[in-house]
């Protein structure tokens, strides 16, 4: 059946995972990240027994769920610094619909992911806490030149990973999801690059 795991790509996954559990475990003072806590459990679930079944094609199709959910964690993260740290009212504007917008497309992908019995991150990850971070530690116009930056660089990176599962997934409801959030992402990357353009002009 089309939708059953292959072996190989399980043992390859879980292989490749090991590594992520043995580096993890060597730093047991750092906290867990809600990625790998999603990986270790997606593992779990493909090698619980020969039957197992998962409604996926292969690993990339667990790769974008898993790389997706991360990135609407860190938008809407990111969105809610914006409208409390941004001077420009464009800037806490953009900051607002990142939040609304990706807040919704969280909520679709984890039924999403659900439906396909996949774990993925259900908080913000270690590295985009660090982005965070480094956004945090701006003011003023620096912080908004910084976050319109930002966002243009992340959604040009969205629009590329959510069109090659568009075009590329095997599994017919990531390749719709997918498809179906393009509109909106380039509608973020416009309101930011415009941002990013004011920026040019403010003291």
């Amino acid at each position: 059946m089309k939708n059953l795991i292959n072996i190989q790509s399980i043992l390859a996954f879980s292989i490749g995972l090991t590594g992520t559990l043995i580096l993890a475990s060597s730093c047991s003072e750092k906290t867990v990240d809600s990625k790998e806590v999603a990986e270790n459990e997606n593992v779990d679930k493909l090698t619980a027994d020969d039957q197992t079944i998962v409604v996926i094609d292969n690993d990339s199709g667990v790769k974008f769920l898993m790389d997706a959910a991360e990135m609407q964690l860190e938008e809407i993260s990111l969105g809610k610094l914006a409208q409390k740290k941004g001077t420009a009212s464009d800037v806490k504007e953009l900051g607002k619909m990142m939040e609304a917008d990706h807040t919704q497309s969280f909520t679709e992908i984890s039924a999403l992911a659900q439906s396909k019995a996949v774990s993925i991150p259900t908080s913000v990850t270690e590295d985009s806490k660090d982005v965070y971070t480094k956004l945090e530690e701006k003011t003023g116009n620096d912080f908004d030149k910084t976050y319109s930056e930002m966002m243009v660089e992340h959604h040009e990176d969205a629009i590329d990973l959510f069109e090659k599962a568009s075009t590329d997934s095997e599994d017919p409801a990531i390749k719709t999801w997918a498809n179906s959030k393009l509109p909106g992402l380039k509608t973020h990357l416009d309101h930011a690059k415009a941002c990013k353009e004011k920026r040019k002009d403010a003291l």
